[in-house]
């Protein structure tokens, strides 16, 4: 089957320069990406002969063979292929395979670039309930003196003259054929003489990007967001990678978290202890009354319903449990120590009743263990 023109291909005129091809080609391997497409032949196909056409009118002496005798011109040089010769052949599999063991690799054209990762820390509190923020991540953009060339305004880079313009060279090593990046061009197939003053040839520049991220509700120390596109720009037009924002959670003051549910603790006096009351706990949605009943113990939970976290992933919400820890009061006056004293005492002619059997049993505990050991 013939051949489609890549100017057709990509939709551009036969004039068009760098920048528009380069423009067209990004949003033909946007849409027809195998990453975004899985499982998609046409898409596949459609993506390899954009690739195709990009490589051949982005490259000087290609697109100058093409322009003059078509696609007879670049047969054996378009979408990979070796200066010369036909087809793909083991040796062309043997050197983009094991091409960076033997100190070459695959041609630096079209690279998708390196993902990158950002770590965001939040309060608990916008952890739960999700929010938006604004980061600033340190990266690259395209040169626009250049407009991504590397070369300087006016001028083009030109294809290199070892390897003419196939970015790789074989060397003859006994019965094998290898094939390494060119030495002289390092792969990229161009040399540029006039590097732009501005990247100086590298075809891009720093800059900080100000970017939004949406949080969901429930995300976790852990956790990361996927901003597709926002990594590394590629190589010669290359797709960019993507930015990972990994969540860290801040410790918080009051609540700790385990998965769905979050814990506090919370202090009570002897006599709410003793007595019976009610107090006024924090929750994330606001104050609630929690009710203390008579003769509550240190360490007794009490359990809030639905007061924890939703999880990012769906499903109901998790609880708040509430430990209570007796506090023992400090800092008395003389007369307080003295009511204390008297309570003591009645404590201990309890006449018979029990009024600590967690003490009791302890003891008991403790003079059982004496009395069986044998010294």
């Amino acid at each position: 089957m013939a051949k489609r023109d890549y100017y057709e291909i990509l939709g551009v005129s036969r004039d068009a320069d760098d920048k528009e091809i380069k423009r067209a080609y990004r949003k033909l391997a946007m849409k027809y990406h195998p990453d975004r497409n899985p499982d998609d032949a046409d898409a596949e196909n459609k993506f390899k002969e954009a690739s195709e056409a990009y490589d051949v009118l982005t490259d000087a002496s290609k697109r100058g063979a093409y322009d003059q005798f078509g696609h007879a011109g670049v047969d054996g040089q378009a979408g990979g292929g070796f200066g010369g010769g036909g087809g793909g052949s083991f040796s062309d599999i043997f050197g983009d395979v094991f091409g960076d063991i033997f100190g070459g690799g695959a041609r630096g054209r079209n690279m998708r670039g390196a993902d990158l990762r950002y770590t965001l820390e939040l309060d608990l509190e916008e952890a739960v309930k999700g929010t938006s923020v604004k980061i600033q991540v340190p990266g690259h953009v395209e040169c626009e003196v250049c407009d991504g060339s590397g070369a300087e305004k006016g001028s083009r880079p030109e294809a290199c003259s070892t390897c003419n313009g196939m970015g790789q060279v074989r060397m003859q090593q006994g019965f094998f054929t290898v094939q390494q990046a060119c030495p002289t061009c390092r792969g990229a197939g161009k040399v540029i003489k006039n590097p732009c003053k501005v990247c100086h040839g590298a075809g891009r520049v720093e800059q900080q990007k100000t970017l939004s991220v949406k949080v969901p509700p429930g995300v976790d120390t852990g956790d990361r967001i996927r901003l597709s596109g926002e990594g590394e720009m590629g190589a010669d037009g290359g797709m960019p990678g993507d930015l990972y924002v990994q969540i860290a959670v801040r410790e918080h003051s009051i609540f700790t978290r385990d998965g769905r549910n979050l814990y506090c603790e919370v202090p009570i006096s002897i006599g709410d202890a003793a007595l019976g009351g009610e107090l006024e706990v924090p929750t994330l949605d606001g104050r609630v009354k929690l009710k203390i009943p008579a003769e509550t113990q240190t360490g007794k939970l009490f359990r809030l319903r639905n007061k924890g976290v939703s999880p990012v992933r769906g499903g109901p919400a998790g609880d708040l449990l509430c430990r209570v820890v007796v506090e023992t009061p400090v800092k008395l006056t003389k007369r307080q120590k003295e009511l204390l004293a008297e309570f003591q005492q009645t404590m201990d002619d309890n006449n018979g009743t029990n009024h600590a059997p967690k003490k009791t049993s302890w003891f008991e505990g403790v003079k059982s263990f004496f009395d069986e050991m044998k010294f």
